[in-house]
């Protein structure tokens, strides 16, 4: 365990206090580190960006995990099927969550150019008018929401991994019980899954928490900072900026608040998760 336990001190618990001391400091890298208490946070009281960043990334979290999950499951429900070329469908929907961000990132600026890419001419084709996408201060949030829907693929296998778990003998007792499609889904394969929907649900939240490179290469957190993340802006405060401690009291929130998401979901875990063997409260 020695070298697990020397890279986790040197590379994550180090830097992790580093930080945390970091957060009642004044440092700007290269100059002296100066002792401000808790100035860092009296400042983000009244830093409009903060505030900002905040509201973006609570935007695409409520309005993107869901759609994640919902896409993610139906696909597993579907490549779950007897169908003829099913490995291959399945390989098609996982590889584009594991494309590089940037490749990926790249080809979803090209779809979105205002001037000759493919959205606009899908949209023209159906009688629309042609929209500025990602330089829309109105659009280009739920057009992030859209692109975060091409990775799901990892979503989607752990589901469908879930689902192959399903007892077929349940499903043929409730065929045989006259059950409908839709109640044999609800009553039988989501609760059986239901530790499957909890894992995704609090990996999705905690990822969508940290949304950076899309909108680092995309947008730069334009337009208007309408884009503009909350790890985006963590980064150019230390390292445009150089405040480094205020950019360690913004670490420690976000870590504060997925801790408090996580926390949440737990405590209401009991009422929806189903674990075989146990009993519901």
């Amino acid at each position: 365990m020695a070298p697990w336990l020397l890279g986790f001190f040197a590379w994550t618990l180090g830097p992790m206090v580093f930080s945390a001391g970091l957060v009642f400091t004044e440092w700007e890298l290269l100059t002296p580190i100066r002792w401000i208490g808790t100035a860092n946070f009296t400042a983000l009281a009244g830093d409009g960006l903060f505030a900002r960043s905040l509201y973006n990334t609570a935007y695409f979290t409520f309005l993107a995990v869901p759609l994640q999950l919902t896409v993610a499951l139906l696909a597993a429900m579907v490549l779950n099927l007897p169908i003829r070329g099913v490995g291959f469908y399945r390989a098609v929907f996982y590889v584009p969550s594991i494309t590089p961000q940037v490749a990926s990132v790249i080809l979803w600026v090209w779809i979105f150019n205002p001037e000759y890419g493919l959205a606009n001419a899908v949209v023209q084709a159906v009688g629309l008018p042609r929209q500025l996408w990602m330089l829309d201060p109105e659009l280009v949030k739920p057009v992030f929401i859209f692109m975060s829907l091409w990775g799901v693929g990892n979503q989607m296998v752990i589901f469908l991994a879930g689902l192959q778990g399903v007892p077929e003998s349940l499903i043929e007792a409730a065929q045989l019980d006259g059950a409908s499609a839709w109640q044999r889904v609800r009553h039988i394969t989501l609760p059986m899954i239901s530790p499957v929907i909890f894992f995704n649900l609090i990996i999705g939240i905690i990822g969508s928490f940290q949304v950076f490179t899309t909108a680092f290469l995309a947008t730069g957190g334009g337009p208007n900072y309408a884009s503009l993340f909350y790890v985006l802006y963590l980064y150019q405060s230390a390292f445009q900026f150089l405040r480094m401690g205020y950019a360690s009291a913004l670490a420690w929130i976000l870590f504060a608040i997925i801790m408090a998401f996580t926390l949440l979901q737990f405590r209401f875990a009991d009422r929806w998760v189903y674990y075989e063997g146990t009993l519901r409260r």
